[in-house]
């Protein structure tokens, strides 16, 4: 009873068009903004925040940006790691070759260099589909991989090809401690998921739907398929690069190209399929989901086998991770395909009538 829209009256096409049309979603959202920029910090201990909400809050990011590409353009990608390694090479080769560049620069940079390559090997997308697809994004991340193994230019010819960065500062704040990284990745996936509900809601991501639904029927009624899946390879790139160079230079400190491996793209996809394709509350449920689930598997087995007298390894701990990853998604394909995203609007929606039945 308290979730009705009683008196909530819209006399104007732009009350009509909010993001959150009922003023409880509005109040909640509000009071969880407010939570996560004065709460959390205040509260959460060094652990939570480096272990749990940082990872969370760029691997959301990264989710996102797949989410853009795969459930609103239909456009399958298992090279969002490659993504992520350009975006996170090109920001550093820009933050250190440029002396005195400021981070979030840094940043935008990296994922422009991140849009590039999504749209040279977003190019293919013009004349195949489907699993065909998913092979030449496969071929960018084996790409990246070499690319940034091999060329020593990437990695400023360090010998091991690993680098690292410091001292980071954001207008003049610096950024060592857990809390000042943690509210700076959460204002730039503030910002650019709010920018992404928009753009989603726009002229540009209809277009992007229905290239998704049926891309013959799109351009028949005047889309034009390049334009629209290019623009998806950009976007999505773009935020995948943004979210790489974040990954890289606020979480890792120090990384090498196995850091954004083939596993990396598997896992951001299993984001969005757990999550929710076409939703972008479903990213934030998918990271969710795959950041907590290791960590709760690392706590709850061993304690679980301890009662039955069975000493569980961090070895089969690791590969019970993968067989739950697998369950899990097998289970969404068959039982919930639109993913948590839709329990959690069905649950809403049952909320608007309860307690009546219909």
């Amino acid at each position: 009873m308290l979730y009705r829209e009683n008196g909530q009256f819209k006399t104007s096409y732009g009350t009509d068009q909010q993001i959150f049309p009922i003023a409880q979603d509005r109040w909640l959202i509000w009071a969880l903004i407010a939570l996560a920029f004065i709460g959390v910090p205040m509260l959460a201990d060094e652990y939570l925040l480096r272990a749990i909400l940082i990872p969370f809050l760029i691997m959301s990011l990264a989710a996102l940006g797949v989410n853009i590409l795969v459930g609103y353009c239909g456009q399958i990608s298992l090279g969002s790691g490659a993504f992520m390694a350009v975006g996170a090479y090109g920001a550093y080769n820009f933050f250190m070759r440029l002396p005195g560049l400021p981070l979030i620069p840094a940043l935008i940079l990296g994922g422009l260099c991140a849009m590039a390559f999504g749209i040279l090997f977003g190019l293919p997308s013009l004349r195949v589909r489907g699993l065909y697809l998913a092979v030449a994004t496969l071929a960018a991340q084996f790409f990246a991989d070499w690319m940034f193994l091999r060329i020593k230019w990437f990695t400023l010819d360090t010998p091991s090809g690993s680098v690292s960065v410091s001292n980071l500062q954001v207008f003049g704040l610096s950024l060592e401690s857990a809390a000042a990284k943690y509210v700076f990745c959460l204002a730039v996936l503030a910002v650019i998921a709010l920018l992404a509900k928009n753009l989603v809601r726009s002229a540009i991501g209809r277009e992007w739907m229905a290239i998704r639904d049926m891309d013959v029927a799109a351009a028949v009624i005047g889309i034009r398929p390049m334009y629209a899946k290019l623009s998806a390879f950009a976007v999505s790139s773009f935020i995948i690069g943004v979210a790489g160079a974040l990954w890289a230079f606020v979480h890792l400190s120090a990384w090498e190209p196995a850091a954004f491996s083939v596993d990396v793209s598997f896992r951001l996809l299993f984001m969005v399929i757990i999550g929710g394709l076409g939703s972008i509350m479903g990213s934030f449920f998918g990271a969710a989901f795959i950041v907590v689930l290791p960590i709760f598997l690392n706590q709850v087995l061993p304690a679980a086998g301890a009662l039955v007298g069975v000493e569980i390894s961090t070895v089969a701990v690791s590969h019970a991770e993968f067989m739950v990853f697998g369950a899990l998604i097998v289970w969404f394909l068959i039982v919930e395909p639109h993913g948590l995203s839709k329990l959690w609007s069905l649950g809403k929606q049952k909320l608007r009538i309860w307690p009546f039945p219909h």
